[in-house]
Order: C-alpha cells, then sequence, then structure tokens
C-alpha cells in the first residue's frame, strides 16, 4: 500500500503530497516516515536551481546509504542528503550564527524539486548525489509558484514541514 507525505510551506499556507518511492529507496522512505513530521527553515538551493530545503538533525537509527540516487533531479522528486558539519560549514552557504549545519554533528537535508534543469553540483565538494525518495503527486504547480516568491521575496520566517499525508483525492 503506498504511503504519502505532505510538504508544507507553514507561512505560506502552500501544500503539496507526495508518495514515497517504497520500491525504489525502502531504506530512506522508512527512515523519513519514522521520524516525521520533520521541521525547519526553509532555505532555497543556490547552486542546485529550483530546490527549496531544511537542515534537520540525522534522524535515522542507521543511515539509509546511497539508494536510488540522482545528481539531475526533476520536478516533483524529494530528495534525502546526509552530511556532517564540516561539509556545510563554509560561510559561503550563507547561514547564519545559530542555523542550518551549525553545531549539529549530522545533518540531514530534505529537499523538493520543483522546476527544471538541476545540477547537484557544488563548488566546494563536486558532485552532491541525493537520494529520490518521494515524488509529488498533488499540488507542484502552487508549490512551484510559492517556491518561487521563497527565490524572489526570501525565506526568513518560513517554515518548511515533511509530515504524513492521507492519499490525494483522484484528479
Amino acid at each position: 500500500m503506498a504511503r504519502y507525505i505532505s510538504v508544507t510551506l507553514e507561512s505560506r499556507n502552500v501544500r503539496c503530497v507526495a508518495r514515497l518511492l517504497d520500491d525504489e529507496a525502502p531504506r530512506t522512505a522508512n527512515a523519513v516516515w519514522d521520524a516525521l513530521p520533520l521541521s525547519g527553515q526553509v532555505y532555497h538551493g543556490k547552486y542546485a536551481r529550483n530546490e527549496i530545503y531544511n537542515l534537520v538533525p540525522a534522524f535515522a537509527e542507521v543511515e539509509p546509504g546511497k539508494e536510488n540516487i540522482t545528481v539531475t533531479p526533476i520536478p516533483g522528486d524529494l530528495c534525502y542528503f546526509a552530511f556532517d558539519s564540516d561539509d556545510l560549514g563554509n560561510p559561503a552557504y550563507g547561514y547564519e550564527e545559530g542555523e542550518g549545519a551549525k553545531g549539529l554533528a549530522d545533518v540531514i537535508d530534505l529537499a523538493l524539486f520543483y522546476g527544471r534543469n538541476n545540477l547537484l553540483i557544488n563548488g566546494d565538494q563536486g558532485w552532491v548525489p541525493g537520494n529520490v525518495f518521494g515524488t509529488v503527486v498533488a499540488g507542484l504547480d502552487e508549490m512551484a509558484a510559492a517556491c518561487q516568491d521563497i527565490w524572489m521575496g526570501g525565506a526568513r520566517g518560513e517554515t518548511l514541514t515533511f509530515a504524513r499525508a492521507e492519499a490525494p483525492p483522484p484528479s
């Protein structure tokens, strides 16, 4: 039976629903599912293009490792990235004191890709493959518009939440 999660921009009151990719990424899907809900300050991708994400402390009892990886996510992909604080400690990433990876030994980046032409490469580290663990099945157009507003209007004060959800009604 398919499992679904919601991805919500709290202040903007915009939500989409994604189906977990249990067959393609079972370890990652289970780790995320078991940890839900997960919330944090939203950030807009600086290098990857059409991406929003949050950073949360590592939550998996056992790190899922690489599975169903990509460096070219497509619109609607939900990706999981595991970092340690040294990976994200460069001031060029723009995290302010107390935000992002500062003070966390292990950091999980949960990301939603909302548009085309994404490339997961980092100037400091090279390729950064992510585990694709879900795909948006409802509400992507509205979410993409809100993500563009974050890009142009700013992310301050906005929270990105991943939570368990019911299946969306048939369209």
